[in-house]
């Protein structure tokens, strides 16, 4: 798993940025979030903390991302009906989704599409994803050694 280490006080610094406070549990779950850059799901950040923090339930996991999400302080990665992710990296930037093993990943993109307005048909835009769907390196890599050996 690609781990980052992040302290406490990382973590903790975002939520005053984004204007949260700072409670215990919100803190953790930022912490897991920046130090686990694989796109979590709620699930993944409950089964990641609960075995520290045994009085955490899922309910207040996902009411804490859905917070993070709405005040910028993680983004919430739709990628269809059943599977939301959480990236505490709320810079611009593009996801890929593999359609083969479910794995999203941040792109190394030279240049991210940008909106030259803020508004556009008198909408006002606050938030930007970009996400490409296909089948991730991996993936391939692994489907031409099966041909090969075929």
């Amino acid at each position: 798993m690609d781990e980052t280490r992040i302290t406490e006080k990382q973590a903790y610094d975002k939520l005053v940025e984004c204007g949260l406070r700072p409670s215990m549990q919100r803190i953790e779950i930022m912490k897991y979030l920046l130090s686990h850059p694989v796109h979590p799901t709620v699930d993944d950040v409950y089964t990641g903390l609960e075995p520290e923090m045994p009085t955490l339930s899922k309910t207040t996991v996902y009411n804490t991302l859905r917070l993070f999400a709405e005040k910028n302080a993680a983004q919430m990665i739709t990628i269809d009906e059943h599977r939301v992710c959480y990236d505490g990296d709320t810079n611009t930037h593009v996801h890929f989704y593999c359609t083969k093993c479910g794995k999203i990943t941040d792109m190394n993109v030279d240049k991210v599409p940008e909106l030259h307005s803020k508004e556009i048909d008198g909408c006002l835009i606050n938030n930007v994803q970009v996400y490409f769907k296909g089948i991730c390196k991996d993936c391939r890599e692994k489907e031409i050694e099966e041909k090969s050996n075929k």
